[in-house]
């Protein structure tokens, strides 16, 4: 097999002969009346350094070998230009499992998970001085297996976090957010309540996602219920063996739960209706975008010299050129 090409190194007239990883495949049909009937597809193709547009026009190729999300291929092409750097692909194969390098294909988070967890218990230890909402969460992280899943789950698919223990970062992030939030505005929010809903407000995502999916492909029960609904049960299953519940703390956690998204377009079941679900949406948002624009300048330079490549989620390139550093002023007599 030929040496690995990574999609970050990959530049304007390259020859490809590599395998990647299939994030996403569509199909289209040809608008020319002397192809009538034939298609051609579109792929995102991936690997641990980033993602790559590619077209191959042949479409009935990828029908043939039955191809989808999560599938790895060697590919053969060439890197072209249109809208930011494009693969064209002559042919491709499907590669045989045992001659799949996971570790070509699935990133992890730069952080140990396990002093990601521990950061994590402290927070629950120190910080949630509300018995019954500390109760909760030892509900769920006490349990051994469950806090390992939870330590190794992606945040997404592809928009934010999307690699091996991004679940833990992005929350630990959201908790540091609410964090500076209850700084500035001590009197309004519900410490407690508000670093809950940081720490469960994505707990569905461990039933949304396949973790052992190399393209962390949905689930049926992800695609069917979602996210936000899945862990407003998991949450409402737990809180039945917890006596004594207070009824609004309750409703108001199950709320942020519901509205963590922000808006109804977002994939929000309601908008944020109280300070701590609006502060916690606001916690989640920054993490998220700041995770998606860090990416971007991980990835470099596209077409356009000091300029990303368009990244279509966030609307816009990212100048990658970035201020001199200061230099000290001397002291004068």
């Amino acid at each position: 097999m030929n040496k690995k090409q990574f999609v970050k190194d990959l530049k304007l007239g390259d020859a490809v002969d590599s395998p990647f990883l299939v994030l996403e495949m569509k199909f289209y049909k040809f608008s020319q009346q002397k192809r009538p009937g034939e298609k051609f597809a579109r792929l995102l193709l991936s690997d641990t350094s980033g993602s790559i547009k590619s077209i191959l026009w042949n479409g009935s190729l990828a029908e043939d070998l039955s191809l989808s999300p999560g599938t790895v291929v060697n590919v053969r092409g060439e890197v072209g230009e249109y809208n930011g750097l494009q693969v064209t692909v002559n042919s491709l194969e499907v590669l045989p499992e045992e001659q799949v390098n996971r570790r070509c294909f699935q990133s992890s988070s730069a952080r140990e998970p396990k002093d990601m967890l521990n950061q994590l218990s402290r927070v629950m230890d120190q910080e949630i001085t509300h018995p019954q909402l500390r109760l909760l969460l030892y509900s769920f992280f006490k349990d051994k297996e469950f806090a390992r899943v939870f330590a190794m789950a992606p945040a997404a698919r592809k928009v934010h976090h999307n690699y091996l223990g991004g679940l833990l970062e992005h929350t630990l992030e959201v908790v540091e957010h609410c964090r500076l939030m209850l700084q500035l505005h001590s009197g309004r929010l519900h410490p407690s309540l508000l670093l809950t809903g940081a720490i469960l407000h994505d707990i569905g995502k461990l039933q949304e996602y396949d973790a052992k999916s190399l393209a962390f492909n949905l689930t049926d029960r992800g695609k069917l219920v979602g996210h936000i609904c899945i862990g407003l049960e998991m949450v409402q299953e737990k809180l039945k063996a917890l006596e004594d519940f207070p009824a609004g703390i309750r409703m108001e956690l199950e709320h942020m739960l519901l509205s963590h998204h922000g808006e109804k377009e977002w994939g929000s079941p309601e908008v944020p209706k109280t300070f701590n679900a609006y502060a916690l949406f606001h916690a989640d948002l920054v993490s998220a975008r700041l995770n998606q624009f860090s990416g971007l300048l991980d990835k470099g330079q596209g077409v356009e010299p000091g300029w990303s490549e368009w990244d279509r989620l966030l609307e816009r390139s990212v100048f990658l050129s970035s201020p001199e550093p200061e230099k000290p002023v001397e002291a004068r007599d």
